[in-house]
């Protein structure tokens, strides 16, 4: 642990999801492999902070395909034997019914104080409230996100532990701000103009998502019924949220600061709310990865040594390959150039991109001159990622020996993939990826990222140098087939030829990469970021 800084202010870091270690299923992707890596990064440098979630008992989907290539999910009861009761126990009232919430502590994976919700006791009639993240439907996701907030703040003071910053990764938490207005009307006897104030200059949020649909927005007669209102009124939940009541709005309105998670998804942030009265102003804090999880410990010595890269490279990639022989019983090639594509499968990522002219790209794989590795899963209820998944499955079976899909994708397989494949291909509809940080920990590991210009990459990419570009930053008609030309011209004039013809180019974009990745998109750089721009 670095040295304490006394001087800063205390945070508590409110997330739906924490990713910390493979064993502790309470993640689904994205979202909270980085508030993982915060908190681990909060450890490492001695930051004050403390982070606040859900104990799922069942944790996310277990994600498989069946024999027609269809995904399918399965959910088993989780046990930690590994975490601390805390001996707090804290009450919500969610559909006129009061439950109790027992709070364990986390600080098994080297992370600052983990505290975390518990719904699932013998005596609460909804004991099941935090069974699956993510699962059921709106009444459901509304219980989940009142014990996430206002549990959550409950849990915060009977621990006895000061606050000075409440940060929101998300808008699921954003009912602790409601909770903190409650509060501070009944114990101090303000008006909830004087409250809202009081509670804003305590709260700061991060917005994620530039899709719509992942925005969530809920009626007011759900919320009033569910309880969400925690004795507020509905002309004050209008004033937070709207109507319907936007989570993403009452966030920015609830915040004295507001952040995007890279530079571009500022812009499109700012353009999506700006116009929002009464919103904080967004800046833009792009995000980083955690370096102990996810840079191989022998890359990072050979490029600090200035050694040579490509043998402990090739040893990653062999561990690569022998997972996927293991799992699926196909033995790639570890001279032919690697691809991989491994994220949450949804439309706008466009994981099949690749494949949507065959012609061109089946050569390739046909003559064993490159190989293809898919992984990820699709939320339970997005049919059109389960469909996604279905087509690129036929792509094993079409290509047996060069293309294959890796089921239940998670960290354990995130760190293999990031370290052992060749190059990270990364293609969502510009400007949907608000960050996407597994090109980060790729090119923490020189995997060579090739990406349209959207998230981070625009802020790292040095075009034949660090990687390589798709496109031109194009947005709008015909995108999909702008964005599927640029990648079959890239892909064949420079990232197939350097692979195969100019090894000491591609040696040298790697350290290129290395570099690039240590410097710019490390949570130490995001988390300084955050004590002196979001929480100060």
């Amino acid at each position: 642990m670095g040295k304490k800084r006394n001087t800063l202010p205390t945070v508590a870091y409110f997330c739906m999801e924490f990713g910390l270690h493979e064993s502790f299923p309470i993640y689904s992707g994205g979202l909270g492999i980085l508030a993982g890596d915060i908190l681990k990064e909060a450890k490492a440098g001695g930051y004050p902070m403390v982070g606040v979630g859900i104990l799922w008992r069942q944790g996310y989907t277990s994600q498989r395909i069946d024999e027609r290539g269809y995904p399918y999910d399965s959910y088993y009861e989780q046990r930690y034997d590994f975490l601390e009761d805390t001996g707090v126990v804290v009450r919500v009232r969610v559909r006129g019914r009061l439950i109790k919430c027992k709070v364990w502590k986390c600080t098994q994976f080297d992370n600052a104080p983990l505290y975390l919700l518990d719904a699932n006791l013998p005596e609460n009639e909804d004991r099941l409230i935090t069974g699956q993240l993510y699962g059921w439907f709106s009444e459901e996701r509304i219980a989940q996100e009142m014990i996430l907030g206002i549990g959550g703040v409950r849990a915060l003071q009977a621990l006895n532990l000061p606050v000075s910053i409440y940060h929101f990764n998300d808008s699921h938490p954003v009912f602790a701000g409601v909770e903190l207005i409650r509060e501070m009307m009944d114990e101090e006897g303000l008006s909830f103009e004087e409250a809202w104030a009081k509670a804003k200059a305590k709260i700061i949020f991060t917005t994620h998502t530039p899709v719509k649909a992942g925005n969530e927005e809920h009626d007011h007669e759900l919320l009033r019924y569910m309880g969400a209102y925690n004795g507020l009124t509905f002309g004050q939940m209008l004033r937070l949220g709207g109507e319907p009541f936007s989570m993403t709005v009452a966030g920015l309105r609830l915040a004295r600061k507001a952040n995007a998670v890279a530079q571009l998804h500022g812009e499109t942030a700012r353009r999506m709310w700006g116009d929002v009265p009464g919103t904080a102003r967004i800046i833009a804090i792009t995000n980083g990865v955690f370096r102990g999880t996810w840079q191989d410990e022998r890359l990072a010595k050979a490029f600090a040594r200035k050694e040579g890269l490509w043998a402990p490279h090739q040893q990653a990639k062999r561990e690569l390959i022998a997972e996927i022989y293991r799992r699926n019983g196909v033995r790639l090639d570890e001279e032919v150039l690697t691809i991989g594509f491994a994220r949450r499968v949804a439309p706008y990522k466009r994981g099949n991109l690749i494949f949507s002219k065959p012609e061109v790209i089946g050569e390739y794989l046909e003559k064993g001159r490159l190989q293809l590795v898919f992984a990820g899963k699709a939320h339970p209820n997005d049919l059109a990622g389960k469909e996604i998944i279905t087509e690129l499955y036929r792509m094993t079976k079409r290509y047996p020996q060069s293309v294959v899909f890796l089921e239940d994708y998670d960290m354990q397989l995130g760190r293999i993939l990031t370290r052992g494949c060749d190059v990270w291909l990364n293609n969502p509809r510009r400007p949907q990826e608000a960050s996407g940080t597994s090109g980060m920990k790729a090119a923490m590991n020189g995997v060579l990222n090739f990406s349209v210009l959207d998230g981070w990459w625009p802020e790292g990419c040095v075009h034949g140098v660090n990687g390589w570009q798709i496109g031109d930053g194009y947005e709008g008609k015909d995108q999909d087939a702008h964005d599927r030309d640029a990648l079959y011209r890239v892909l064949r004039s420079e990232v197939i030829p350097t692979y195969y013809e100019d090894r000491d180019k591609w040696v040298a974009m790697m350290a290129a990469s290395i570099e690039m990745a240590q410097q710019q998109f490390s949570t130490a750089r995001m988390l300084k970021e955050y004590f002196a721009e979001l929480y100060r």
